[in-house]
């Protein structure tokens, strides 16, 4: 059965953590997704930027949907590596994530987070990381 973007919706919709970062998922397919986050000032850090670790969540559940789309959705992050490339300040995080290689049981995936200001995308993190199956070996 083909993952559809209804289905990732509902999974992330089943997150607490994602429903606080009133988090959506805008695009879904094989081995893609789109993440969007609105920022505010709840998710900002002293400097008015937004705060690393909901950019680092972001790229983390982007990069897990992504592996999901072709491991199946019991999957989780085994080890995941971001560059923070600058600071992110605008309307809205934008993480989009795709699969780079595809084994039976694991998916290395990389994703780029940018930040929505002022109807421009301005890259702000980069991440890498690798996605592993739950399901036991057949």
């Amino acid at each position: 059965m083909e993952p559809t973007l209804e289905a990732a919706q509902a999974v992330l919709r089943s997150q607490p953590f994602s429903l606080l970062l009133n988090a959506q998922i805008t695009a879904f397919g094989p081995g893609s997704v789109e993440l969007r986050i609105p920022i505010t000032d709840q998710l900002k850090q002293q400097h008015g930027f937004v705060h690393g670790g909901v950019i680092s969540y972001a790229a983390d559940n982007a990069l897990t949907f992504a592996g999901g789309a072709v491991l199946g959705p019991a999957v989780v992050t085994s080890e995941y590596k971001i560059n923070y490339i600058r600071p992110a300040k605008g309307q809205a995080l934008v993480a989009r994530a795709n699969v780079v290689h595809a084994g039976k049981s694991q998916a290395v995936c990389q994703c780029q987070v940018f930040v929505l200001a002022d109807d421009r995308e301005i890259l702000c993190a980069l991440a890498q990381g690798t996605i592993v199956s739950m399901s036991q070996p057949k």
